[in-house]
C-alpha cells in the first residue's frame, strides 16, 4: 500500500535524458529505416535503453552482437559507443553496407589512442572491462593499451618507460571516479600525457553535476536509466557520494517500490544520457498517481545546447536534408 501523503515534491533536473550522440544515433537508425526500408540492422544495442531498443524493433531494426550475424550485402550501423577497425573490416569484407554512428567524442578518443600508438606510449585506458566503449577503443591500439579501472589497477601497473606513458579515458565514467584514477596515475608516472579536452562526455559531466545538486535537496533520488547504461550506474552512485539519504536506478515507472517514499518529501528526479523524455513523463505521472498529489519544479544547472552533424552515409539522404 502506498505511503499516505498530502504533497510531493520533484525536483526534476536539467540537463537530463538524451545527449547529442545518443540524439544522432537514434535519429540515424530511424532515417535508415524510412528511407531504405526494413530491415536494418544494428550492432550491438544502438544506445543503451531498453525503451529506445525495443521502439527502434518494432519499426524494423535488427540488433546482433556480431557483423558476422548480418547476411551478406545487408545495411549494417554500427553503435554510439564505436567499434574496433577489426570489425569495420569485418563488415567490408562481407560486404556490408556499414553506417558508422559511433559518437564523435568516442571517436576523438580513438583517435587519441591512434595518435599515441603512433609517437610509441603505452597507453593507459581507464574504464570498466567489457564495456562496448572500451573494446571498440581498444580495437585502435590493442599492442599499447593496458586497461586500468582503480587506483589500485594503476599500482599494479609496470610499464617500461616512465616517460612514455599516455592515458586516455571512457567517456561515460564518473568525473569523480575518473579523476581519482588519474591523480594515482600521475603520481606514479608524473610525466604521463593525457588528451588535449577531457575525454569524460560533456553531457555526462553535466548530467553528473546536476545530480550533485538534487542529492542536496531531494530525500531520496531517481535516475531513469537500463542496468546497461554506464553513465546512469555513474549517476546513482554519484548521488550516493554526495549525501542523499537513498538513490536508485529504473528503467521505468512500473519499477518504482512503495518502500523508497516513505517519509519522503522531495523527490530529485533525472535521468541518463540514453533514456528518452517519454520516461520522464511516465514517471511524474506515476509519482503524482502514486504518491502525490506531485508538485514539479525544475533544478536547472547547466543550459545545455549541443547537436552533432548526422555521419555522411546518412547526410545526403532526402529526409535528412528535410
Amino acid at each position: 500500500m502506498a505511503p499516505d501523503r498530502s504533497e510531493l515534491t520533484v525536483l526534476l533536473a536539467a540537463p537530463r535524458g538524451f545527449c547529442a550522440g545518443v540524439e544522432r544515433a537514434v535519429e540515424v537508425v530511424e532515417l535508415a529505416l524510412e528511407h531504405y526500408g526494413p530491415p536494418i540492422y544494428v550492432r550491438h544495442a544502438i544506445v543503451h535503453n531498453t525503451r529506445v531498443v525495443a521502439d527502434l524493433e518494432a519499426k524494423g531494426a535488427v540488433f546482433v552482437e556480431d557483423e558476422a550475424d548480418v547476411p551478406e550485402g545487408e545495411r549494417v550501423v554500427f553503435s554510439a559507443h564505436g567499434v574496433s577497425p577489426q570489425v569495420k573490416s569485418g563488415a567490408a569484407a562481407r560486404g556490408l553496407q556499414a553506417i558508422d554512428a559511433t559518437c564523435p567524442l568516442v571517436t576523438k578518443v580513438h583517435y587519441e589512442a591512434i595518435d599515441y600508438a603512433a609517437e610509441g606510449y603505452d597507453i593507459v585506458l581507464i574504464g570498466h572491462a567489457g564495456h562496448q566503449e572500451v573494446e571498440g577503443t581498444t580495437g585502435h591500439a590493442p599492442e599499447a593499451i593496458h586497461l586500468v579501472e582503480t587506483p589500485e589497477d594503476v599500482a599494479a601497473l609496470e610499464l617500461p618507460d616512465p616517460d612514455k606513458v599516455a592515458y586516455i579515458s571512457q567517456t561515460t565514467l564518473s568525473v569523480d571516479e575518473a579523476d581519482s584514477v588519474i591523480d594515482a596515475l600521475l603520481a606514479k608516472y608524473p610525466r604521463a600525457r593525457g588528451p588535449r579536452g577531457d575525454d569524460i562526455c560533456y553531457a555526462t559531466q553535466n548530467r553528473q553535476d546536476a545530480v550533485k545538486v538534487l542529492s542536496e535537496r531531494a530525500d531520496v533520488v531517481l535516475v531513469i536509466g537500463s542496468q546497461t547504461s554506464s553513465n546512469s550506474k555513474r549517476m546513482v552512485e554519484v548521488a550516493l557520494d554526495h549525501g542523499v539519504g537513498a538513490a536508485y536506478l529504473v528503467d521505468n515507472a512500473g519499477e518504482l517500490r512503495d518502500e523508497w517514499f516513505e517519509g519522503v518529501g522531495a523527490v530529485g528526479l533525472t535521468s541518463g544520457a540514453s533514456a528518452p523524455d517519454i520516461l520522464i513523463e511516465e514517471m511524474i505521472s506515476a509519482l503524482d498517481e502514486r504518491y502525490g498529489p506531485a508538485q514539479v519544479r525544475t533544478v536547472e544547472v547547466v543550459d545545455e545546447q549541443m547537436h552533432f552533424a548526422l555521419p555522411k552515409e546518412i547526410r545526403s539522404l532526402p529526409l535528412a536534408r528535410a
